[in-house]
């Protein structure tokens, strides 16, 4: 229509919003809140095709690095066995939740 002037869209979006909080108070829904860790999600990892795919490399090593951890093996020890360096060995703890005995 000319001549008419358009309503700003942020007041129709708040409005909209606005609706849905009421919509869902109404019903008798209370906010839940979550403490920080507790959802169960792991980190989302955001990044190329390329660390991608060192990420998939990096899980096919966890099982053995976890038994080696599970025997009582250092990181170290496990890295020097596995032949990888350290850093690479604790990333891929650090990645899939493994502890080893020892200084970190």
């Amino acid at each position: 229509m000319i001549g008419v002037p358009m309503p700003n869209p942020r007041d129709s979006l708040i409005a909209n919003l606005n609706q849905q909080l009421d919509q869902f108070f109404g019903a008798g829904r209370s906010v839940q809140e979550i403490a920080a860790g507790v959802s169960g999600e792991r980190e989302v990892i955001f990044g190329t095709s390329h660390s991608n795919k060192l990420r998939v490399e990096r899980d096919k090593l966890a099982p053995q690095l976890k038994a080696l951890a599970d025997s009582g093996k250092t990181v170290i020890e496990a890295a020097k066995e596995m032949g990888m360096e350290t850093k690479r060995a604790r990333l891929i703890a650090r990645e899939n939740n493994i502890n080893f005995p020892g200084p970190p």
